[in-house]
């Protein structure tokens, strides 16, 4: 054991630094030692000893190192944004790096960085434990951390410095814990390219009001503007030609009314239905990504359990993604449609993407009723017997297997039951009320 002062109380705080095969190298050795001076077996005493002296060695090696790398300031650094299945297991962590370790160690030892806490897989209340580890090459000054997940939702952990021999004796604390929250968003959908009629979003006139007029409706004076619009009185305070605009210019915005229906059951959840929640933020995130590089001046309104959004720029967009990957499911509730676009704009198409673990969509969208209705679903795979010479469609898939190649421990009850809580029965998207229907397959393999 070592020990090392406080830093907000001045009492000595003790830590064990053995590992468990430390721990175990230990014991038996001191009883192969007791044993062995009872037995008077010099080949026992000899082996014994040798084995407390590398403990001993190694241990008073690895704590004085230690003791100077207590202020070890190691940087982890993830990338934003963080996709899910972004394949840090196979490549020796893409997205993760960890660096400020460019510090001398003693031979024998390595120094190692850390990831310990909890995942909630799309954002749910279904907390995994998640473990990784990297370790820096001599000569080196960073690391990669093969940090992944197999799907989208909140990280919550910390990261930590140890300094290790390469026996496994020894593992001691270097620098201070990091906490970190990581918002883990949904692998890429590679769907076709959503396609809208140009006019199928609600049109807003917007005029603007006179109120602070020299802020608002005032610019530079540009070539080919009428002279008698020039401001001379304000061009001469700001030594520029200004020149007015009308205050009633009407500005037309193209807003586009979007419904992430993420109703489902709240509690314990299956990794199925989960899976399906994961597969609609990935298309709904397509969709609004896909549409706000082609029509930059739509407006995307954005309603989920949760809340509203309005998304007038990319900047607004980065900021919704990064909340739609911690939504989770949200039980069902009566609701009405909310419509955002003030009384004077027409009616446009509303766009709905839900699963089939929503029970509420059918009269959903029987309330839509007159407005046209897209709806993207998400739906499991049907295997049934009488449909086995039907070709099968072709699913987005999540291999079990995965949580523990991306080191996130999965609850068991996840591999045994656990069916979907369906609101909307599997093949049967066809009979929803809605004009236009894209549905999205998706199921879990071992």
């Amino acid at each position: 054991m070592i020990f090392r002062q406080g830093s907000s109380r001045s009492f000595l705080r003790f830590r064990f630094f053995f590992t468990p095969i430390g721990a175990a190298v230990l014991v038996i050795a001191l009883v192969i030692l007791m044993r062995s001076l009872f037995s008077r077996n010099a080949y026992e005493i000899m082996l014994s000893s040798a084995a407390l002296l590398l403990l001993l060695v190694t241990g008073v090696i690895g704590a004085w190192k230690s003791a100077k790398l207590k202020n070890l300031d190691a940087g982890w650094k993830t990338q934003s944004p963080y996709l899910a299945d972004n394949g840090a297991d196979k490549t020796g962590g893409e997205d993760s790096l960890v660096t400020g370790l460019g510090v001398p160690v003693p031979l024998f030892f390595r120094l190692h960085f850390l990831v310990r806490g909890k995942f909630s897989p799309a954002g749910s209340s279904n907390l995994c434990p998640v473990f990784a580890e990297t370790s820096v090459a001599r000569g080196e000054k960073t690391a990669r951390l093969p940090l992944d997940f197999p799907m989208s939702g909140l990280f919550q952990g910390e990261g930590f410095c140890r300094l290790r021999d390469i026996f496994g004796f020894y593992s001691f604390q270097c620098g201070e814990p990091q906490q970190k929250t990581i918002k883990v968003r949904s692998a890429p959908f590679f769907g076709k390219k959503p396609h809208i009629n140009a006019q199928s979003g609600a049109e807003d006139k917007r005029s603007k009001t006179s109120t602070n007029e020299e802020r608002y409706y005032m610019r530079e004076y540009s070539p080919g503007d009428r002279l008698r619009d020039i401001n001379w009185k304000s061009s001469e305070k700001l030594d520029v030609l200004v020149t007015r605009i009308s205050p009633d210019n009407h500005e037309k915005v193209n807003r586009l009314e979007i419904y992430f229906r993420n109703y489902g059951h709240a509690g314990k959840t299956s990794l199925e239905a989960l899976w399906l929640l994961d597969r609609a933020k990935a298309r709904l995130s397509h969709f609004l990504r896909t549409l706000n590089e082609e029509y930059s001046s739509y407006v995307f309104c954005v309603h989920a359990a949760q809340g509203s959004w309005e998304i007038e720029n990319s900047e607004d967009l980065e900021t919704f993604l990064d909340e739609l990957a911690c939504l989770p499911f949200a039980a069902p509730k009566n609701e009405n449609v909310i419509f955002t676009e003030p009384a004077s704009t027409s009616a446009g198409e509303l766009y709905v993407f839900s699963t089939a673990c929503d029970i509420g969509l059918n009269s959903f969208i029987a309330v839509c009723s007159p407005r046209p209705v897209s709806l993207f679903f998400v739906q499991p795979v049907v295997h049934k017997k009488e449909e086995a010479a039907n070709k099968t469609p072709k699913a987005e898939i999540l291999l079990k297997r995965n949580f523990f190649l991306k080191n996130c421990l999965p609850l068991p009850r996840w591999f045994f039951g656990g069916k979907i809580q369906q609101g909307v029965s599997a093949g049967a998207a066809a009979a929803v009320p809605a004009n236009k229907t894209e549905i999205i397959y998706a199921e879990t393999k071992l």
